[in-house]
């Protein structure tokens, strides 16, 4: 796979709670500078995001019910219709892992088609995240058979900052694995694209997403990873 076709499986994210507007702007430059897909930052700064990518073929995303998904449906309802208002193409929405955990699934399917329609009929695209590394497979699937009934455009594992805790103790990032997308690509319907998002730093992570069936690649280390085929 050469570089420039590479890139287009990337959105290129900033979203750290510290990064500031020179990070942002600066993610913006690097998003255009490899033309990956898209360029996914924290939701105040879409307005200016859209400023940003003005004449590049960079799509502009944003997130809602960022990390951990526990807003109301409403609120995440809202967040999605003023990020596509503003300018976003892509919505990327946590679930609330809790109702996967217990086996809401109505509650779940309400809040994937109610964010979906508020997306879809201000102009853009909703993914929905799942954190993988919070739910068991049969939860993973039976998410995936939601959001395919639903008919969202894509599901993602993870956030990159979903933490659990090891046998110590210890709090450890979870994120995309093998395994994972294999598992989202085989009980999601065909018309479901799959991104793979959290710890992907190398050029091999990246190239094992996509052999398993990731469409896209959510990653923040964007250029070392490309400059790896340069």
């Amino acid at each position: 796979m050469d570089r420039k076709t590479l890139a287009s499986y990337f959105d290129h994210t900033v979203l750290h709670p510290t990064a500031t507007t020179a990070d942002l702007k600066k993610g913006a430059e690097i998003a255009i500078a490899n033309e990956v897909a898209a360029y996914c930052l924290k939701p105040h700064a879409v307005s200016e995001a859209k400023q940003w990518l003005a004449g590049s073929d960079v799509k502009l995303c944003t997130v809602i019910g960022f990390p951990h998904g526990n807003s109301a449906i409403e609120i995440k309802v809202a967040e999605a219709t003023l990020a596509a208002k503003q300018g976003a193409h892509e919505v990327d929405m946590v679930i609330n892992p809790s109702k996967a955990i217990e086996g809401d699934w109505d509650y779940l399917k309400r809040g994937i088609s109610e964010i979906n329609d508020a997306t879809v009929e201000n102009g853009a695209i909703l993914k929905v995240i799942f954190e993988t590394g919070f739910l068991t497979d049969d939860q993973i699937r039976k998410v995936c058979e939601i959001s395919s009934e639903v008919g969202v455009a894509f599901v993602k594992t993870s956030t990159g900052f979903g933490f659990v805790k090891d046998d110590s103790g210890n709090m450890v990032g979870t994120g995309a694995t093998v395994h994972h997308i294999r598992l989202m690509r085989e009980a999601c319907s065909p018309d479901v694209r799959i991104k793979a998002s959290g710890g992907i730093r190398s050029l091999a992570d990246a190239m094992d997403m996509i052999e398993a069936g990731a469409d896209r690649i959510g990653a923040s280390a964007t250029e070392a990873i490309l400059a790896e085929l340069s």
